[in-house]
């Protein structure tokens, strides 16, 4: 179903971890992307975040090899999508684009900082954070570094990030998920229980805080983490996602954290986060245990109108569902899923949430990794020996799975690590790129081959500047403002009493990567669709869709007040 194309496509990426055979902690966990529409063209380009050297002058190089830049230095990389000439091919125009990031890549955000229709990069990196300003204008690529006047720079190790509006005043804010205090001068070395020689695990290190940066307007931010009262939420944070959990209209966040109980902060009017999740049973697993959260995704996995929670974990412990139980309280349905033993051997990073196979029920894709040495695989004198194959969860329905094999193709073990979803080919079927950790990019894309009658495709925005008021446009505007975050988009199936099946409209999630954040829906039958948007404030508006096999742009105001969704819509 999955076929890596990437050097046919023109990605030739590989990611270099700067390893000497040291086991610097931080080596084996990078990974980052991003998908999103830089030049708002209609498809998706591609970032990619990269490593160099960790070991201090003279130290030993590693036994790999990584081609520098186009300016002869390692450095992350801007793709551009050539889909709009006819054929989908990758252009590298890291150079154009002024996009010079040279740091340590641990992650990517993504989200429109300044509402004027594009979308802006924020870099997460082992070391300080930064802030790229889109400035493109058409056939004119041009990142700009506002890194220092933002005052968005954070100094510690942060492997992700969501934008949010955390206070509804219309203006992107930021969750930054910080991990552990770890510098190659506090290098420490662990061992096995055997005495072997290891990675070192999280608890080795202090954990760091999580930081909420509210956008104050023209580019700077200001740190709000003391005034929300998050400022002990200190636990080793790998994930985030954000959206509205309980149905208030205000945007909430959960944190996946390594080794430490969870976080649900709910958020209070936009002055507090609250932490519920011990109370609300989204902490720790069924066995009252914290896991080694990684990656997650919020999606709604049973069809039941609620927000649920999946999320990846070290090998023995399984990955986990939650699913939302409606009155605040969420149930690890992890043994009744079919997710468990399929993953207990397994450690998993990036996930994905798609329909891959249009069958109109969500199936997982997570990319895998070990993070202490596979015995066979060192034996055999493999320098880097993490390798683990991948796996693919098809839904049945009811937040049940199945695990599929022989899904990719060459299907060869890596060190799997960011997962980002989108359609690269804008065919109607979701494409993944997937991160491997000192190996090379994948861009797996999905070989089936939906009829132009199976398939919608969604985008929302709010109004721009260039809307007036008979609905028309002045080019010399933006006529889009940016992409609402956290909304919910629903399409309505059947009669009168139609059900409404939800998908969230994010570009957080999975871990270390921003995702498209463009909605695909199956369809069958009807020669029009019925989509309902739950937009981050909770207000609602319908749209009816005429066409099929295409995306939608849906801006908000354009639809009809919306009075009968089921009261338990997201």
């Amino acid at each position: 179903m999955f076929v890596d194309r990437a050097a046919e496509l023109g990605v030739d990426f590989v990611h270099y971890n700067g390893m000497t055979g040291e086991l610097y902690y931080a080596e084996h966990m990078g990974g980052a992307a991003a998908l999103f529409d830089y030049d708002n063209d209609g498809d998706l380009d591609l970032y990619l975040g990269q490593g160099h050297l960790l070991a201090p002058e003279g130290d030993s190089g590693s036994s790999f090899g990584a081609a520098p830049g186009e300016e002869g230095v390692m450095q992350d990389r801007l793709f551009r999508n050539e889909l709009e000439t006819g054929a989908l091919h990758f252009t590298d125009i890291t150079g154009k684009s002024g996009l010079r990031a040279r740091g340590y890549a641990m992650g990517a955000a993504v989200g429109d900082i300044d509402n004027d229709g594009d979308p802006d990069l924020y870099i997460l990196n082992l070391g300080p954070n930064e802030l790229w300003r889109n400035d493109s204008a058409p056939g004119i690529p041009r990142f700009t570094n506002i890194t220092e006047g933002s005052h968005a720079a954070d100094p510690r190790w942060s492997a992700a990030a969501s934008f949010l509006d955390l206070d509804n005043d219309g203006l992107l804010d930021l969750f930054v998920g910080n991990y552990v205090e770890f510098r190659v001068a506090t290098h420490k070395p662990c061992s096995s229980p055997q005495g072997i020689m290891e990675y070192c695990g999280p608890k080795a290190f202090r954990g760091e805080a999580n930081r909420v940066l509210r956008n104050q307007g023209g580019g700077e931010f200001a740190d709000w983490t003391f005034r929300l009262g998050i400022a002990d939420h200190i636990a080793g944070t790998l994930g985030t996602v954000a959206t509205d959990l309980n149905g208030d209209g205000w945007t909430d966040i959960y944190v996946a954290n390594d080794q430490k109980p969870n976080a649900l902060l709910l958020n209070d009017g936009g002055k507090a986060l609250v932490d519920e999740a011990v109370m609300a049973g989204a902490a720790v697993n069924a066995s009252g245990e914290p896991e080694a959260s990684m990656g997650i995704v919020v999606q709604d996995f049973n069809d039941d109108g609620l927000a649920d929670l999946f999320m990846t974990h070290v090998h023995r412990e399984t990955n986990t569902l939650y699913l939302n139980l409606g009155d605040g309280m969420w149930e690890d349905a992890t043994r009744a899923s079919g997710l468990g033993p399929p993953s207990f051997l397994y450690t998993g990073f990036g996930v994905a949430a798609m329909d891959y196979d249009l069958d109109g029920v969500l199936d997982l894709y997570t990319a895998n990794g070990a993070v202490t040495r596979i015995e066979e695989q060192f034996r055999a004198g493999d320098p880097f020996p993490l390798r683990q194959r991948n796996q693919l969860f098809r839904g049945r329905g009811g937040g049940r799975f199945e695990e599929v094999t022989d899904f990719e193709h060459p299907g060869t073990a890596e060190v799997g690590r960011g997962v980002a979803r989108g359609d690269l080919d804008n065919d109607g079927d979701p494409d993944l790129v997937v991160v491997n950790n000192m190996g090379p990019v994948w861009l797996l894309m999905n070989e089936a081959e939906p009829s132009s009658s199976e398939w919608v495709g969604i985008d929302l925005r709010l109004p721009g500047q260039g809307m007036n008021g008979d609905g028309g446009h002045d080019d010399a505007k933006t006529p889009f403002g940016r992409r609402p975050l956290g909304a919910w988009v629903g399409l309505k199936r059947g009669g009168k009493e139609a059900r409404v099946t939800w998908r969230r409209f994010h570009t957080d999630g999975s871990y270390a990567v921003g995702n498209d954040p463009r909605v695909l829906f199956a369809v069958h039958g009807a020669a029009s669709h019925a989509v309902v948007v739950a937009w981050p404030d909770g207000e609602q508006e319908s749209f009816l869709l005429d066409q099929v096999g295409r995306y939608h742009t849906l801006v908000r105001g354009r639809g009809e007040p919306s009075g009968n969704v089921p009261s338990s819509a997201p």
